[in-house]
This record gives structure tokens, C-alpha cells and sequence, in this order.
């Protein structure tokens, strides 16, 4: 019997989204035409530079603000296509938003500051709600702390409490801006490890950060410089540049798509490209006098290719091939602007050297085996 399978659609997802300030000074656009998208169960950082956009693009995401232009679009809504009473009931019952400040009420204790959005939304039996509060401060450890008012408790607990808070309604989604800023390490530790468990227990978490630390957490991240996304690929790709490097190349890009076992490039071809892969396999192979194909490596997402020929200036080492499985998209930049950014950032070419020594070593192997 043959599997169904089913279209599950983004959880998140911005299309072209702008958003821009006036004042006495001028025009700012602080988003300049953002497409994201974020899947169901990911657990993604957006990281930038102060000013970059980051807590706009979160506030899109929320409602909180509005976009000039574009769509944004969360758990099947467009956010901004309804009116404020609507929404805010919308986004009691949808998301769940961790402020880096707590924004814990300081009159209530932590268990009454946790049935606030249930009562909002009335949510859950009138007594139950208490129940359920308790429930959730002894998942972040807080349960003796449940009657305190949130001053009488460490900033590490008051953003754990914070945490539970946005559970209180089952929200699919949980936005978090700056979530670990006023926490030392070890708070910020424990609650990263509860977005993690929350993340497994098939929750969606976009959060704003300042720590690149972070971001070895989280399932993606997504860097954003002068209200643009950068291509993630390229991120992944090159680690060494700025984000205005990275910004740059993002704008420069070509894209290739190749069939299962398409040839995208052939041995001894001359080679003006520099590719990167965005999706699918590629298998480098030699090919001897006889015909006997052998494969020296197999590269996947987020791994390249063309350096070798590019830095050498010579034609292609070994001919490379789409694997016979997957279809494989590319992203490339020419040759120009490759010898560009390794001139601008010589740690990327000290990198790529080690990486064209190792490629080398392969080739050679390959070719005393055939």
C-alpha cells in the first residue's frame, strides 16, 4: 500500500514584507521586501547587528507592528488582515511572546501573572486555570515560587516564569526577542534548554539574539543586515565574512537546478563559477582511459564546490554529477566576484586553501585506486 503523503504549509511566513518610518529627518526602511519562512517544530535565531531590523522583522511576526507592505502570515493567518480586537484574541490563542525585560505584572504573583492569558482568551475552565498555571511553573522548576510576586524572585526565574506564561493558552508559536539578555550564563543555559524541550515537544520558537552563542542551539539561524536576509547558504558557506560582505554576495547570486543525475560540470571543462549547494547531492568522480567511473567524495547542502579551479585558475579536476536520487539545487557567484571577497577577507581565503589541499589529496588517491 502506497504512502500519502501530506503538504504540511509554514508555520511562518513573510513575503516581501517592508516596513518604513517617517519622520522629520526623513524616510527609513527599516525592511526592504523580507520573504521567510519557517516550518513547523524549527527553532530558529534571528541575529544582526544593532539596528538592523530584527526586533521589526519579530514584531511583524507577532502583530504588534504592521508592515507597510507584504503579507505575513502565521498558523494559516494573515496577521495584519484583521482588526485589533481580533487579533490580539487571535494572538492570545497563537503565540507565545517572551519579552527580554519579563513584562511580568509586579502586583500578581507568578501564578496569577500565568492565568492572565488564560482568563484573556477564556481559555480552559474558569478553575482549572489555576491548576494549569501550576502545572507550568513546576515545568520550568518554579512550583514553590508559584505565590511569590516576581520580586521576590532571581531575573533567571522571573524569565522562566515569563517562559510559562507564554504556554498558559498551548500557543503553537513562541517569539522570543533577546530571551537570555538580562540573564547571566547559567540562566541563560536553563532557559535555552527549555525552548529545546519545548522544541521537541513539537513547538515553533523564533527568537531574537544578541549571542552568537546561542545560535549553536538553535535549528537554523537567519541573519538579517540593513533590513535584508541574508541567503543562508552563503552564510553557511563562508563563516569569516561580515555581514556586509555577506549582504553583498546575497545580492549577486545566481541559482542552478539539475535533475537526479544531471552533469554539471565535466572533467577539463573550464569553470566560471563558484558553487554552492543549496539542496540535494553532488558526487565528484573521476573517470579513467578504460571508462571506469570512480566517486573520490559526495558533497550535500551547505557545502561547495569550484574552489579548487578558481584559486588554481586552471579547468575542472573531476567531473561533478547530480546524485541519482535527489534533484540538486545551486547557488553560484562568478569568478570576479569570488577573487573579490577572497582578496577582502583573507581569513576565507586561508580557509579555502586548506579545504583545496584536502580536494587535491582526494583527486590524487582517487586516481592511483582507478
Amino acid at each position: 500500500m502506497s504512502q500519502i503523503l501530506t503538504f504540511q504549509p509554514p508555520m511562518i511566513q513573510l513575503q516581501k514584507v517592508e516596513k518604513t518610518f517617517k519622520n522629520t529627518a526623513g524616510v527609513f526602511r527599516v525592511l526592504k521586501g523580507i520573504d521567510l519562512t519557517v516550518s513547523q517544530g524549527e527553532f530558529v535565531a534571528v541575529v544582526g547587528k544593532s539596528g538592523s531590523g530584527k526586533s521589526t522583522l519579530l514584531n511583524m511576526v507577532t502583530g504588534i507592528d504592521h508592515p507597510t507592505g507584504g503579507l505575513v502570515i502565521v498558523n494559516g493567518m494573515n496577521v495584519h488582515d484583521m482588526n485589533e480586537s481580533k487579533r490580539s484574541l487571535w494572538r492570545g490563542n497563537n503565540l507565545g511572546i517572551v519579552f527580554q525585560f519579563f513584562q511580568l505584572l509586579p502586583m500578581l504573583t507568578l501564578q496569577e501573572n500565568i492565568m492572565l492569558p488564560m482568563d484573556f482568551v477564556r481559555k480552559y475552565d474558569f478553575d482549572e486555570r489555576p491548576k494549569r498555571a501550576l502545572e507550568l511553573l513546576k515545568m520550568v522548576g518554579l512550583e514553590k515560587q508559584a505565590h511569590k510576586l516576581p520580586a521576590a524572585v532571581s531575573t533567571g526565574q522571573q524569565q522562566s516564569a515569563a517562559i510559562a506564561r507564554a504556554l498558559a493558552t498551548d500557543p503553537p508559536v513562541i517569539a522570543a526577542d533577546e530571551p537570555t539578555g538580562n540573564l547571566d550564563s547559567h540562566s541563560a543555559e536553563v532557559i535555552i534548554d527549555l525552548f529545546d524541550n519545548l522544541v521537541k515537544n513539537g513547538k515553533t520558537i523564533i527568537m531574537v539574539t544578541h549571542d552568537p552563542s546561542l545560535t549553536e542551539r538553535t535549528s537554523r539561524t537567519v541573519i538579517i543586515s540593513d533590513g535584508e536576509i541574508i541567503n543562508e547558504t552563503v552564510a553557511n558557506c563562508f563563516v569569516h565574512l561580515s555581514h556586509h560582505q555577506l549582504l553583498d554576495i546575497s545580492r549577486q547570486l545566481e541559482n542552478f537546478s539539475y535533475p537526479p543525475g544531471a552533469t554539471i560540470l565535466k572533467l577539463g571543462q573550464d569553470i566560471e563559477h563558484f558553487f554552492m549547494i543549496v539542496s540535494g547531492e553532488v558526487e565528484i568522480n573521476l573517470v579513467s582511459d578504460s571508462g571506469k567511473t570512480t566517486t573520490i567524495t559526495r558533497l550535500g547542502p551547505n557545502q561547495f564546490f569550484g574552489e579548487v579551479e578558481l584559486l588554481s585558475g586552471g579547468q575542472t579536476i573531476a567531473s561533478v554529477r547530480a546524485s541519482e536520487s535527489t534533484p540538486v539545487e545551486l547557488w553560484a557567484i562568478n569568478r570576479r566576484t569570488f577573487v573579490e571577497l577572497i582578496k577582502e577577507s583573507p581569513l576565507t581565503g586561508e580557509a579555502l586553501a586548506r579545504i583545496v589541499r584536502l580536494r587535491l589529496a582526494e583527486n590524487r588517491s582517487g586516481r592511483e585506486i582507478q
